[in-house]
């Protein structure tokens, strides 16, 4: 009998990665035992296959199904061989214009402008060259991504590649019933990460009248419609008060997940809001309460608390997110971040970070890792300063900062987050001066330090510590 790889099933192998699929409904791929690979190769409607347990296996994993003599995989679903390492997804900025003026955002035009943005023809490109290089998937980012002219053509191009759109981060304005008919005749149902700043805030942090009403309108809507929808919500000690209620607004609309994150010393926004940056042991205290409050009514809508913890209350569970490694899971060859790992980040300018979020800090002092106006996707994905930050792991950091690989904790923290990390390192960032991509990650150190393990725990009895760590409760 003959068979073929399903129409949705992809063969691929990257450096590292030999044997692996892509499915259409997946965002990355899936690793194959060798036996599985080899059957897989033969499915390609030419050679008849005896029945076995692992065609069987495969079969009804769905990758491959039974076919005429002659009847082989299509292109997409062929074994393609990358030479670079394995890079999933693209966190991509179409654009940095934004038809807000938010008062806390680094892009905002009083502060450090970034008014680029990708021409129609370099982002084709971009997106070929993605596909080219065994990318499933992009995040489309701002400014305010909906904004770009072309931002459905550039959707629509994705798909046709047999890539997809995990992610849309918008502030909302842009959403109507069309844009969401279009993007579902295109196949897309990318989740919905919307702009949400507190009931009563969200007008004053935006800076735009209306954009509270218009933006809960645009939630509705996705949610209406079956899009998922995550509120991304900025918390400082202006809005603070407002954030219990507005939690319970969002669960009772539907809202999946809304992620808190506090909000940053931006430069303008210290010039619109003064002192009202939560310091790290407020945001502790503060998001303590708030979720231990949040815990005990009815809710389906999960947390997510900025580099501090997760709380699913339909699975009755949460996790820590400085305990990265439980007891014995430490591997000094994991990356020092897993998330930048799998997803490259690129400007609205064609440079490339390890995260956005270190955009601000790597253009303040005029550093640049790579750039894809000057090198070419499969290029940077080869090697260069970029690939050695992104593909650096936990034995480099500990080599390179003595201070977190001797501590009694950097198997649990893993050494934090790179991005807080390089913003502890500098006093001022200004053009030449050094930041250390290896520097410490002082929240994380309040955190164990101080003893917000045991904390939690306490704020949460009841529920389950998916990142229960023995030497931390006892400690």
């Amino acid at each position: 009998m003959y068979y073929r790889i399903c129409d949705d099933t992809a063969l691929r192998k990257w450096k590292f990665v030999p044997r692996a699929y892509y499915k259409l409904d997946l965002t990355e791929a899936e690793g194959l035992g060798e036996k599985q690979f080899e059957t897989m190769l033969l499915c390609d409607g030419e050679h008849e296959l005896e029945e076995s347990p692992v065609l069987k296996g495969l079969i009804d994993l769905g990758l491959v199904e039974p076919c005429e003599k002659g009847e082989a995989p299509s292109e997409w679903s062929r074994l393609k061989e990358y030479p670079h390492r394995y890079f999933p997804k693209i966190n991509l900025m179409i654009t940095g214009k934004c038809n807000y003026n938010c008062i806390h955002c680094f892009n905002a035009a009083d502060n450090t402008p970034l008014m680029s943005e990708w021409k129609y023809e370099d982002a084709l490109d971009l997106i070929q060259q993605a596909a080219d290089c065994g990318i499933r998937s992009f995040t489309l980012t701002g400014g305010e991504p909906m904004l770009y002219k072309h931002f459905m053509d550039i959707v629509r191009e994705i798909y046709r590649l047999k890539m997809s759109v995990f992610e849309i981060n918008t502030n909302g304005y842009f959403i109507n019933q069309k844009v969401l008919d279009e993007l579902k005749e295109i196949g897309c149902d990318a989740k919905m990460k919307i702009s949400f700043d507190g009931l009563g805030h969200h007008d004053w942090m935006r800076n735009r009248k209306g954009a509270e009403e218009k933006t809960l309108a645009a939630m509705k809507l996705c949610i209406d419609n079956g899009f998922t929808v995550m509120s991304q919500t900025n918390v400082n000690r202006v809005n603070l008060e407002s954030m219990e209620k507005t939690l319970d607004m969002l669960d009772e609309m539907g809202v999946e997940c809304t992620r808190i994150i506090r909000t940053t010393e931006a430069a303008r926004w210290q010039q619109a809001a003064g002192d009202a940056c939560l310091s790290f042991p407020e945001y502790y205290e503060a998001m303590t309460r708030l979720v231990a409050s949040y815990s005990k009514k009815e809710h389906r809508m999960r947390l997510i608390i900025w580099q501090f913890m997760e709380f699913d209350p339909a699975c009755r569970s949460y996790k820590m997110i400085p305990v990265h490694f439980t007891e014995g899971e430490y591997r000094p060859t994991y990356p020092v971040c897993a998330d930048n790992r799998k997803m490259i980040a690129v400007s609205s300018d064609g440079i490339l970070y390890p995260c956005l979020q270190m955009s601000g800090s790597f253009y303040e002092v005029g550093i640049e890792l790579d750039n894809l106006h000057k090198r070419r996707l499969k290029d940077i994905l080869a090697g260069g300063d970029l690939h050695d930050k992104i593909c650096a792991n936990l034995h480099k950091l500990a080599k390179e900062n003595p201070v977190c690989g001797q501590c009694r904790y950097y198997k649990y923290c893993a050494g934090g987050c790179r991005a807080i990390g390089i913003i502890c390192s500098v006093e001022k960032f200004e053009k030449g001066c050094e930041i250390n991509y290896y520097g410490e990650d002082k929240a994380k150190c309040l955190f164990f330090n101080c003893g917000w393990y045991k904390k939690i725990s306490a704020a949460l009895k009841g529920f389950t510590n998916l990142s229960y760590v023995e030497f931390l409760e006892n400690n």
